[in-house]
């Protein structure tokens, strides 16, 4: 079965399975991927060793197996969230730091929040639409296009606007929403799909970032707030109302200024280390959240790549 099938088949059936049983189907999974070590589960391993560089081996494999779980649980979540109730899916969920959007919210403006592939941000943004503001973000072209149009229709029947990477000046139509009342900009930034990225310190290595939540918060004026979002296992009354043991705590730090007096390029690598530091303490906390099975870190890099993508940058900042 290819991927485009099998994503097609999971979406129309996984929420015709009883919880439980799907739960351990997906745990079952997710362990034999990780006891396969699969190229996804190794370099998952090399990242979560820069977040954890003091373990052990054995360490650090129990710790990359808990990261397959998280994963899978997304996927899990993701396959059955639009069956949830609008009940279901607030009880899941739990803000900290609210204020910290809350306040640019609440007089009409638009932020953009940073956020790393941490938790479950499909979650959070079914949740965010009803209760925070209207979502606008982007979303990576996947092949086979199977995957990229059950994704679509997925996200937008939790009530998400979407953009497409690389369908038309996705970056001017951000900009006209970040101009204009009543959303929230979420993106997904903790990786260079475009090789236009970059390089931070995260976790006292060097790694390739997105600059989107930087560059449209210096183009618009928007506030650039860093989110972090991670699992929490819910007990009593609130694992009753949301009809599973798992939900998500979706944390808002203080937003991302740059410092005054710099140009439009400082600005913009300023502020992105500022949201790389928020997030990396949020990802330090709960590190088994952190979906990352992709290079970020430039040591793990192809070296003619990233020096084609260095000297392009060079290029545009002179």
């Amino acid at each position: 079965m290819d991927s485009g099938a099998l994503f097609t088949f999971a979406w129309r059936n996984a929420r015709h399975v009883p919880e439980p049983i799907l739960r351990g189907l997906f745990a079952a999974g997710a362990d034999l991927t990780w006891w396969r070590r699969t190229g996804g589960v190794r370099q998952l391993e090399r990242n979560l060793a820069r977040v954890r560089p003091g373990l052990d081996q054995r360490a650090l494999r129990r710790l990359s197996r808990a990261g397959m779980r998280s994963y899978m649980r997304y996927y899990r979540e993701a396959f059955t969230l639009s069956a949830s109730t609008p009940a279901q899916i607030e009880a899941r969920v739990r803000l900290e730091g609210y204020e910290n959007c809350r306040r640019h919210t609440r007089v009409g403006t638009t932020p953009v929040l940073a956020l790393a592939h941490q938790g479950n941000w499909d979650l959070a943004g079914a949740y965010a639409t009803p209760h925070i503001a209207p979502v606008l973000t982007v979303a990576e072209k996947l092949e086979p296009p199977q995957v990229l149009e059950e994704f679509l229709g997925f996200r937008r029947s939790l009530g998400l606007e979407i953009l497409v990477l690389g369908d038309g000046d996705v970056f001017r139509e951000l900009m006209r929403g970040a101009r204009g009342p009543g959303k929230i900009i979420p993106l997904l930034a903790d990786r260079d799909l475009t090789s236009r990225g970059i390089e931070v310190d995260l976790f006292g290595l060097r790694a390739r970032v997105a600059a989107g939540p930087a560059a449209l918060a210096v183009s618009t004026g928007a506030p650039l707030i860093p989110t972090s979002i991670f699992y929490e296992r819910l007990t009593g009354a609130r694992r009753k109302a949301a009809g599973t043991p798992w939900g998500i705590v979706i944390r808002f730090f203080p937003p991302v200024d740059a410092p005054a007096g710099l140009t439009r390029t400082a600005s913009v690598q300023a502020m992105t280390q500022g949201w790389v530091d928020a997030l990396a303490e949020g990802i330090a906390a709960h590190p088994e959240d952190w979906h990352m099975l992709q290079k970020v870190f430039v040591d793990d890099l192809d070296p003619d790549r990233l020096a084609r993508s260095r000297a392009a940058a060079a290029g545009e900042d002179g």
